[in-house]
């Protein structure tokens, strides 16, 4: 008899179904327990919240009662805090989350806190890369980031709903320094998410599946969303380890896409959508067309960090947010190798409106454009650094107060990153630093008889940022 005729009628004697592997491995995955819990405010039941283990999506009845299939590799049942209610958080740190307890209970109850101001406007900032190795960065970090931060927080007023998240290296492999960046949270006073980065995972204890552990025992899952306002935030882990120390790639796992597609089954199509993550999804994500085809549809920005610059990109329609590092070029200088200050990115929410500037740290917001001048054979040369140029920006510039019209962007070096970081030997703490090519310069020649230059840029909601340089 041949094989393929006697397996079909086998199954259709035993009522059996043949599955391909993967659908069957999934299966297997999934016990026979029922994660169990209730969520609910001031004893209040809280229906239509998302809970999840990482696998499996629901929401809450409207007795405030969830129940979902255990998948045996489940570490977290967390929820997706929903608009109008407080992060739970443990000084500072998001604490949205339960671990899952293999034997005994497998009941976990959520008790929420309702804001006492309605979040429709809120805002928050995206910290990239502290990555302090060592506690001379870690004092930079405690005394020049964290002070700038909390006057940032301040500037809101009383009252102003503000958040955080760190979008990956928040160490830089030395894994003591966890406690270090957690005090820093606790002194900015305001709740903070974590995404995972490269250098926070664990190196030489197995696959990408095991990699994680020292991270998720400080942090909790490595993906996840809450809600505030009109907004649905979603944290994703895209940096895959590939077994052998310090070799990663960027790649979002199927788990994570498969959960994200349940996730945002959940959300309404005119909410903004703010995903968060470490590796640059447009140029670092291998299977980046997955993750921009389950955001097809919504209103989305992308916020990442890794790469020490600051770029805005538009792809697939898909505004991305790749932000200089709060380190700069690892804690050696002022600003990053492409020229943009240490600092982060500062994001106001009105609605499903989204406005953003980049924060330089320990200097006034309004300074977004750096004047650098050459001096040539007949002619001198000015390069302006717009740091967060993007589409829609318009750079204009005047010699001894005569208008010389727009100025195009340009790539190439820019001049002070190249003085700092250029060369084995500089920056004296750690060469391997350089200078970054960008494509956010503007450069113009005159005459040796111009004495004054101005350069105006104007970001996408007009708001004007002007720089002036004295020629000696």
């Amino acid at each position: 008899m041949k094989r393929r005729p006697f397996l079909q009628s086998l199954l259709l004697l035993t009522g059996g179904l043949l599955l391909p592997d993967n659908h069957a491995t999934a299966q297997a995955n999934v016990a026979t327990t029922k994660l169990k819990g209730r969520v609910t405010a001031q004893g209040k039941a809280l229906a239509n919240v998302t809970v999840s283990d990482g696998y499996s999506v629901v929401q809450t009845n409207a007795r405030g009662k969830y129940k979902l299939p255990l998948n045996k590799q489940a570490k977290f049942v967390f929820l997706s805090t929903p608009s109008g209610y407080a992060f739970p958080d443990e000084k500072g740190i998001a604490r949205h989350y339960h671990p899952i307890t293999k034997t005994g209970r497998q009941q976990y109850n959520f008790e929420l806190t309702a804001l006492q101001t309605d979040d429709t406007k809120h805002n928050f900032i995206i910290w990239a890369d502290p990555q302090v190795k060592n506690e001379n960065d870690v004092e930079q970090m405690l005394t020049q980031s964290v002070p700038d931060v909390q006057q940032l927080v301040r500037s809101f007023g009383a009252g102003a709903l503000i958040h955080g998240v760190t979008v990956g290296d928040i160490v830089w492999d030395n894994h003591s320094l966890f406690d270090r960046y957690n005090q820093a949270v606790a002194e900015m006073n305001i709740p903070f998410f974590q995404a995972l980065g490269n250098h926070d995972m664990d190196y030489n204890k197995g696959g990408d599946e095991v990699s994680d552990d020292t991270f998720e025992s400080l942090y909790g899952p490595t993906h996840y969303s809450f809600n505030r306002g009109k907004v649905h935030y979603v944290v994703l882990d895209d940096v895959r380890y590939l077994g052998e120390d310090r070799k990663y790639d960027g790649y979002i796992a199927q788990q994570q896409l498969d959960w994200l597609k349940q996730d945002l089954a959940y959300v309404p199509k005119n909410n903004l959508v703010i995903v968060c993550l470490h590796i640059p999804v447009h140029n670092g994500v291998k299977n980046n067309a997955a993750l921009y085809a389950l955001l097809e549809g919504y209103k989305a920005h992308i916020m990442s960090g890794h790469t020490h610059y600051n770029r805005n990109v538009i792809k697939d329609g898909i505004y991305e947010h790749n932000h200089g590092a709060v380190c700069g070029a690892w804690w050696t200088g002022p600003i990053c190798g492409d020229g943009t200050p240490r600092g982060y990115g500062v994001y106001e929410v009105d609605g499903t409106d989204l406005k953003w500037y980049y924060k330089p740290t320990g200097l006034d917001k309004n300074y977004q454009v750096s004047i650098h001048v050459e001096q040539l054979t007949n002619q001198n040369r000015m390069v302006a650094n717009v740091w967060n140029w993007g589409p829609e920006w318009k750079v204009e510039w005047w010699a001894d107060e005569k208008y010389m019209g727009n100025l195009q962007n340009t790539k190439g070096f820019d001049p002070v990153a190249v003085a700092l970081y250029k060369g084995d030997k500089l920056p004296r703490q750690r060469a391997f630093a350089e200078p970054n090519k960008t494509d956010h310069l503007f450069v113009a020649h005159f005459g040796p008889e111009v004495k004054k230059l101005k350069v105006i840029a104007t970001d996408r909601f007009g708001k004007q940022y002007e720089e002036q340089a004295d020629i000696v």
